[in-house]
């Protein structure tokens, strides 16, 4: 059974960092996964932030593009999002998205970014 567990979130002021990490179990083939994280922030619906695919293709949303970065550790079944100069648009619960033969989700992790 696939699992994604994500870590990292948190609170932060506006400008400030954090990275979160999404662990995958119960997956031979990580490799060869699409990976994701997604955003649903108050009040909007669930939207997508970062994806990375099996060949490496990175696509982000323009609202953090030069800002985030995802990444994966496909020895260790780990996908991140590095987030810099945060903003309180920021803000909301971001899950971890695994596209494979079937979709996964994560619980998800708050980001807050407030004054």
């Amino acid at each position: 059974q696939v699992q994604l567990v994500e870590t990292g979130g948190g609170e932060v002021r506006p400008g400030g960092s954090l990275r979160l990490s999404c662990e995958a179990s119960g997956i031979s083939d990580f490799n060869r996964c699409t990976m994701a994280w997604y955003r649903r922030a108050p009040g909007r619906q669930r939207e997508l932030v970062a994806r990375i695919t099996l060949e490496g293709y990175l696509d982000y949303d323009d609202n953090v593009r030069g800002r985030f970065t995802i990444a994966r550790d496909n020895p260790n079944k780990i996908v991140y999002l590095e987030m810099n100069d945060l903003k309180p648009e920021d803000t909301g619960m971001y899950s971890c998205y695994l596209q494979r033969v079937a979709d996964y989700w994560g619980q998800g992790a708050q980001v807050t970014v407030s004054s």
